[in-house]
């Protein structure tokens, strides 16, 4: 695939959707825009019951403007740069804790807790890893045993699952102490 292709082209049609809402904060920035939209509408909206209008127009009414306004563009960067999820997580809940005391409560609490819950998926959202594909297409992703093990076992085979992360004892032949670095063991120590 070269940089003049997109990748959506190799996707067939009727799974262009799923894939791009599969690659980013998807619900996240759909509950963030539905978190904005009454924090915005509320403070300007009025409802009419017959003859009675009943107006929640606010003196801070163009501060509850603003927020909305960025609740909806955080949301539509969470879909569209999802690069900087944290950031606009982040921002959204901050947002939504603001809107509390200027926008009548948060868009009447439906706003605020749209916004928290779509600033904390975002957040917590991460991309899927990338999926390596194998030279044999029938592995099934499970550890193999090795020759040695099956003709020790006899007819059956034994996998074994390392548990956890094991302890590292030495590092390129040298025994470890208490002031050896090594970075890509992880191991870090001064003194």
């Amino acid at each position: 695939m070269s940089a003049e292709i997109p990748a959506s082209r190799e996707v067939p049609k009727e799974n262009r959707f799923k894939v791009w809402r599969q690659t980013r904060p998807f619900w996240a920035g759909l509950f963030t825009i539905l978190g904005g939209l009454p924090i915005a509408y509320l403070p300007y909206g009025d409802m009419r019951l017959g003859n009675i209008t009943l107006a929640m127009k606010t003196t801070a009414g163009s501060g509850a403007l603003i927020i909305g306004v960025l609740l909806v563009t955080l949301g539509l960067t969470m879909w569209y740069q999802p690069i900087v999820r944290v950031f606009a997580g982040v921002a959204t809940i901050v947002l939504g804790l603001v809107s509390i005391p200027v926008s009548n409560f948060g868009g009447l609490v439906i706003g605020f807790l749209f916004a928290l819950i779509g600033g904390g998926m975002s957040v917590a959202w991460a991309p899927a890893p990338p999926i390596e594909e194998s030279a044999d297409a029938e592995h099934d992703g499970r550890p193999e045993a090795s020759a040695e093990a099956t003709h020790a076992s006899g007819a059956e085979t034994q996998v074994v699952v390392p548990a956890g992360v094991p302890e590292q004892r030495e590092a390129y032949g040298e025994p470890l102490t208490d002031t050896t670095t090594d970075a890509k063991g992880g191991r870090n120590s001064a003194g």
